[in-house]
């Protein structure tokens, strides 16, 4: 069976979470103070930060490699990531952390696109079932 075509809207997701993938293997160095990893909400700083950026890196590394070459584990691994950056973002918006000029346009563009990509790809993945080897 041949390997499906990826499309043009799966290939820059793919590279989205690839890029992402890289930013949270960052994640660790704290290029900037405000760079730390959000779990569920929370800015981690420290050990915690550079465990979870380097698994949450790894994990975009294979979701990435996953939709590149049209795999279906990846399926799974979509759903699992647009059900926590929708709930990351909530928790995040009613977390201390936050200052309440943190919360605006660009919150609410970075949510739009976080949730889009997360969700659009999940969605279109979900879809294209037949076709992933």
């Amino acid at each position: 069976m041949a390997q499906a075509e990826r499309g043009n809207v799966l290939t820059v997701f793919a590279v989205l979470f690839a890029v992402l993938a890289v930013s949270n293997l960052l994640k660790p160095l704290q290029l900037h103070e405000t760079t730390g990893f959000v779990l569920f909400g929370a800015r981690l700083s420290g050990m915690p930060n550079a465990i979870a950026g380097i698994l949450a890196g790894l994990y975009l590394l294979v979701y990435a490699y996953g939709i590149w070459h049209m795999k279906r584990f990846v399926i799974g691994m979509a759903h699992a990531y647009a059900l926590y950056v929708i709930l990351n973002l909530l928790l995040f918006m009613y977390s201390d952390d936050v200052e309440a000029d943190e919360l605006g346009l660009f919150y609410l563009l970075y949510s739009v696109v976080a949730i889009g990509v997360s969700l659009g790809s999940a969605i279109i993945l979900t879809k294209r079932k037949a076709e992933l080897a």
